[in-house]
């Protein structure tokens, strides 16, 4: 892992997500290394030569960018996580996200923190601070099997459940974001059967092969599972046809169970019940 301190110029910035005004990221790069992650696109703008997982640029001066009145930013929407895990393993000495979140915990805004990762049980005395604020972790999987291959290095689906506990009992507002949902693979009725005493909503996410990971999706394909090869390349020749269908199950199902939830399929607006 290669890791390198860097000098951002600014920190909040505008969002291109479809509930988030402003997006911060207290990293470039990530030691997750998921094979489908999006966020590999930031490579064309960062110089790295290294593959994907394999380096992580921290921001050392992203607090000293954040204003010390958030006049600008009252009553709007910002997300700490959109092209990266704030609470990733370097986070344990960096700790750029907590001295971020100190100076945040000031603003009149409401905040969405997306990770994998254990590790933001650390900061429960400071989450409790803000007022509007969610913590969503991201499960794509239930079987850690399959998400050891997809998610080399980030924490098991079993600790970012207790973590989601702990969260929900401290009085923390949580929600499981299943993301991405791989066809025939992520077993999403399950993950909400794992996590409804924990979770407040559910977001849900579909897989997108966009053109930087297609290598990546059909290499683990065949590696794992061959005989889904020809049925994913029939889904994505028009997969709007068969995210809208999964996008009506969820609805039903969360309508049926009284389940929270917002739907995150085709960039569409949110779906909310």
């Amino acid at each position: 892992m290669k890791i390198k301190e860097i000098q951002a110029k600014s920190i909040i910035t505008k969002s291109n997500l479809p509930a988030s005004d402003f997006v911060i990221n207290p990293y470039t790069g990530c030691s997750h290394a998921c094979i489908y992650c999006y966020a590999r696109f930031m490579m064309r703008f960062t110089g790295h030569d290294e593959e994907w997982g394999e380096f992580v640029d921290v921001k050392i001066n992203a607090p000293e960018l954040i204003p010390k009145l958030g006049d600008k930013y009252k009553s709007k929407s910002i997300t700490i996580g959109s092209v990266t895990d704030p609470y990733q393993k370097c986070e344990e000495e960096y700790k750029i996200t907590r001295n971020i979140l100190e100076k945040l915990s000031l603003f009149d805004s409401s905040f969405d923190i997306i990770t994998k990762s254990d590790l933001v049980a650390r900061d429960i005395d400071l989450l409790k601070k803000f007022r509007d604020l969610t913590v969503a972790f991201s499960i794509g999987q239930a079987d850690d099997r399959i998400r050891e291959r997809l998610e080399p290095g980030a924490p098991s689906i079993e600790n970012r459940i207790k973590v989601l506990k702990i969260l929900y009992d401290n009085n923390i507002r949580t929600a499981v974001f299943i993301s991405p949902i791989f066809p025939m693979l992520s077993d999403w009725k399950k993950i909400i059967e794992l996590t409804k005493q924990y979770a407040d909503e559910y977001w849900f996410e579909n897989l997108n092969i966009y053109p930087s990971v297609r290598e990546n999706i059909y290499k683990f394909l065949k590696n794992n599972y061959p005989e889904l090869i020809d049925k994913y390349r029939e889904i994505y020749k028009d997969e709007k046809i068969y995210w809208d269908g999964v996008e009506n199950e969820i609805k039903d199902f969360c309508k049926k169970g009284q389940v929270n939830y917002k739907i995150y399929f085709h960039h569409k607006d949110i779906k909310k019940k």
